[in-house]
């Protein structure tokens, strides 16, 4: 068995994320579903997503759709109460250094963009679509393999602009000094958010109903900190709608 919650985990908040899974795991034991005792948060995330004896895990929408839809079975979405989003859904926000004085994502045509994973939903497909709209991709590109180091190489001027996962930003802005640093030039149309995933034989409304009994018996300050406001039930439908970039874009 394995479980892994690794998106999202930052060190802070790394005792709220463990105090989620007690309470996750023994809502699973309650419904006579086996679990780890503890999460494999550092363990390689498709490794993961592809276990056969996956109990829990988070993904992103891209992987979900391309990869993953039929191997695994979809949970449900944890809500994050995302500004301008439904219940479920985030979007992507550009970022670019405070003082720079260019007003549009049209502005940045030829600058160097920053993204974490070219598998990354908020990070790549959704900045592509929302520039692509607009007649154009970014040309240079420098992969950073987080959100957090795509900010920061935005911050120390490695790079110009950056797309951002809306919920880590947010928490980019609570813990990271160098956030001050740094503007919301816009952002993306929502689509959904990260989905819980376990294996493809779990019982999907028992697992939903012990994900959603553990969210409400969260401490008022780890549901703060994590920032969950609930689980929704996202049809697989609506993730798999979602456009992603053509190859070699």
């Amino acid at each position: 068995m394995i479980a892994s919650l690794m998106m999202y985990l930052r060190p802070e908040l790394a005792e709220a994320h463990a105090r989620y899974w007690t309470l996750i795991h023994a809502g699973l034991a309650a419904r006579g579903i086996p679990a780890p005792e503890r999460l494999r948060n550092e363990a390689e995330e498709f490794a993961v997503w592809n276990a056969p004896d996956l109990t829990l895990s988070q993904t992103c929408g891209m992987p979900y759709r391309l990869l993953l839809h039929e191997r695994v079975t979809l949970v449900g979405t944890p809500d994050f109460g995302v500004q301008g989003c439904p219940p479920g859904y985030y979007n992507s926000v550009f970022v670019v250094r405070r003082n720079d004085p260019r007003e549009t994502i049209a502005d940045f045509r030829r600058a160097r963009f920053a993204y974490n994973q070219s598998f990354s939903q908020s990070g790549y497909a959704a900045p592509y679509a929302h520039c692509a709209a607009q007649g154009f991709w970014f040309e240079d590109r420098s992969q950073s393999h987080s959100h957090r180091t795509s900010a920061q190489a935005v911050a120390g001027g490695r790079a110009e602009i950056a797309a951002l996962d809306a919920v880590s930003w947010r928490m980019i802005q609570r813990y990271d000094a160098f956030a001050a640093d740094l503007r919301v030039l816009t952002r993306t149309t929502p689509t959904p958010g990260l989905p819980y995933i376990a294996g493809a034989k779990a019982d999907r409304s028992a697992t939903f109903d012990a994900v959603s009994e553990a969210i409400a018996g969260l401490l008022p300050e780890d549901a703060e900190a994590l920032g969950i406001r609930g689980l929704v039930a996202i049809p697989k439908a609506a993730y798999l709608a979602v456009p992603s970039p053509p190859k070699g874009a």
